[in-house]
């Protein structure tokens, strides 16, 4: 485990409280691992049925390469993870052994498998947990196969938004990735340390308490 203070991320954008501006593609066009900490803290974005907006915090990521036996691209491309390998700033939508989607986000390079999961998002007004796990995150935001190859960038009716101001250089934990039977070794996940969302924390690292965790209801948050 190790705790860093993440660095604000620009790539243009204006205007960080306006959560229907998307992060551009030059933000995903760059390797997982980089990435997946910089995605901690900006917002997955959904347009309703009725036009309203729904919308979390991501917390915790993990990032994924073709050349580590964890990847779903690693020694094998087909029809079910062709996304993997196409253009980054897409979503790349699995189901995990029979039961939930997972949601992923395809970074890097064209032909070339490189993708981070969401592991866990924090509600403004909502149960802590209520989409604390991949399986969770994709239910919460009704998310499955149907979105996979949809653009991230804000021509789909879900997107993800910048870090608001209140995250612009966000505390991390970066640890070991969960899950996985391969690979375990490689320090590819990344969560907010003050966050009470998380899927799993790092061993040796406490949840914050009440009192002192980071909200999605705080000032500035959404």
């Amino acid at each position: 485990m190790f705790i860093f203070r993440g660095g604000p991320v620009g790539f243009g954008i204006v205007n960080q409280s306006d959560i229907s501006q998307a992060l551009p593609s030059s933000f995903f066009s760059r390797a997982a691992e980089l990435v997946g900490p910089d995605l901690v803290g900006c917002r997955l974005v959904k347009r309703q049925l009725d036009g309203s907006l729904l919308s979390g915090v991501i917390v915790e990521t993990e990032a994924y390469s073709q050349d580590e036996p964890a990847c779903h691209g690693y020694r094998r491309r087909s029809p079910q993870n062709e996304t993997l390998f196409g253009e980054p700033g897409r979503f790349y939508v699995y189901v995990s052994y029979g039961i939930h989607h997972c949601v992923n986000v395809v970074t890097d390079r064209s032909d070339w498998a490189n993708g981070v999961l969401l592991r866990a998002i924090a509600m403004p007004g909502e149960l802590e947990r209520v989409a604390a796990g991949p399986g969770l995150l994709a239910r919460r935001f009704g998310l499955d196969r149907g979105d996979d190859s949809c653009p991230v960038t804000g021509e789909h009716d879900v997107w993800l938004a910048p870090r608001p101001a209140s995250l612009a250089s966000p505390v991390l934990v970066t640890t070991t990735r969960i899950g996985i039977s391969q690979g375990q070794e490689l320090p590819w996940r990344w969560y907010l340390q003050l966050s009470r969302s998380i899927s799993r924390r790092a061993m040796g690292d406490r949840q914050p308490s009440l009192d002192q965790a980071w909200s999605p209801c705080d000032e500035g948050a959404l």
